[in-house]
């Protein structure tokens, strides 16, 4: 379903004039209220007046995590304090927190986004939709529930955790549309497993799945073990939290919402823009935000962007699913690597679990000169004959050879012995982690 076919359907030409305008707007915006970028936009030599096309947009400096960090807790906010209505927060597992500050102008803008989102990737009025991920200071639990409820689905607030509590709500309030990280949709499978639940014989018939980078191949299982649709979605704290872009039910690319937020693809090294279909780091300005607007973030996510016209009839560009992030790729002996890399390969070995995990020897970074992978096997493949164990890991050596070029060492390991995580999940340990 097209939500709002007048902004989803628009021409390139209407957008991009739109996109303009709102440009305008937030960079004078900021240079008005915000002492860093007026800052930031001096130290460049640019004023809002030098903005009088689209690709001027390369005139302004970049915004990055460490630039929050640093102005923490207000200094990137550009509205005074009794005009926020909500925080948010990211963890602030590798230093101080995102604080991310909301007027009331920009729930009603999320929620319609996150509406917008949930409506493309086939969800209605009336789906019972039972919300997985976390509530509280993280963007994704109340991301979900302000756009299920504005779209007129009844919301399921089950947050994280208690999973066979999940499922009995699951089966005996007839959910439809299930909304968590990709990791959890696999707990709750394994779980479902154990107590000899059948898909087929609920109401379940989707799932929106983000909040980690996850392969094709990880949505096939999804989709065939648990006989849904799996969307993928994506968000961020610094942006907005989930409903920057998403799927629709075509599965070919997550269609940014450019209505309100301004996407480009740099060169992550040297920062130069690339042109439509390369790969690249994803850079995101908004359009719209009041509280906390950002220009030119560095997502640090890697990705590319197509133009072309969807099937389903939506103009806005599409981002390829996310192949990592350029602070978690792995260079092994000088081969670049993301995890879901890794991930596409292993799973599409037959008898392999969508469990793993990447041990490294981190010398320096994450550049390593060594690579183990734990990979959990099938109930059925681990308590057979040593030979098909042996032929199973030579196997799953080979195409990380001849796929990657990489050359690692592979531990087949007992089914269930794989750390799970209900929320975001951790593919790649250093080795001193696990002593």
């Amino acid at each position: 379903m097209i939500r709002d076919p007048q902004l989803e359907k628009m021409s390139r030409v209407e957008l991009e004039k739109l996109q303009l305008e709102r440009l305008k707007k937030q960079v004078a915006h900021v240079y008005e209220k915000s002492p860093f970028y007026q800052r930031t936009l001096k130290e460049k030599g640019v004023k809002p007046a030098d903005i009088k096309k689209l690709s001027d947009i390369t005139k302004l400096p970049f915004t990055s995590k460490a630039d929050f960090r640093d102005n923490y807790p207000f200094g990137l906010m550009c509205v005074p304090l009794n005009k926020v209505v909500r925080f948010h927060s990211s963890s602030g597992t590798t230093g101080k927190p995102i604080v991310a500050p909301y007027t009331q102008g920009d729930i009603d803008m999320w929620s319609e986004v996150m509406a917008r989102s949930m409506a493309a990737a086939g969800m209605a009025a009336g789906d019972v939709m039972q919300n997985s991920y976390g509530y509280g200071l993280f963007t994704g639990g109340l991301g979900f529930h302000y756009g299920g409820e504005r779209l007129g689905a009844a919301v399921l607030p089950t947050s994280g955790g208690n999973t066979k509590r999940q499922l009995l709500l699951l089966q005996d309030l007839g959910t439809t549309v299930l909304t968590c990280t990709p990791s959890y949709a696999l707990i709750l499978h394994e779980t479902a497993k154990e107590l000899g639940i059948d898909w087929r014989e609920t109401k379940l018939r989707l799932a929106i799945c983000g909040a980690e980078p996850w392969s094709d191949q990880l949505r096939d299982e999804i989709q065939g073990k648990m006989h849904v649709k799996a969307i993928n979605i994506y968000g961020l704290t610094e942006v907005i939290g989930p409903g920057v872009s998403v799927e629709c039910t075509e599965q070919c690319g997550m269609h940014i919402w450019e209505d309100h937020f301004l996407a480009e693809i740099i060169d992550p090294v040297t920062g130069e823009p690339l042109p439509y279909g390369s790969a690249g780091e994803l850079v995101l300005t908004t359009l719209s935000k009041e509280a906390q607007p950002v220009i030119r973030f560095r997502t640090k996510d890697i990705t590319s962007l197509t133009p072309e016209p969807c099937k389903c009839g939506r103009t806005h560009v599409r981002m390829t699913r996310v192949m990592g992030r350029t602070d978690d790729m792995l260079v092994i002996k000088g081969v670049n690597v993301f995890p879901s890399q890794i991930e596409s390969v292993l799973l599409a070995v037959e008898g392999v679990e969508p469990h793993y995990m990447i041990v490294v020897d981190r010398q320096e970074g994450f550049k390593s000169d060594y690579l183990e992978i734990w990979v959990e096997v099938s109930e059925g493949i681990f308590s057979d004959e040593m030979s098909k164990m042996k032929d199973l890991e030579k196997r799953l050596r080979d195409e990380m050879d001849s796929v990657l070029a990489i050359t690692a060492k592979i531990k087949l390991v007992e089914p269930k012995t794989i750390t799970r995580y209900e929320g975001k999940s951790k593919r790649v340990v250093n080795r001193d982690e696990l002593k």
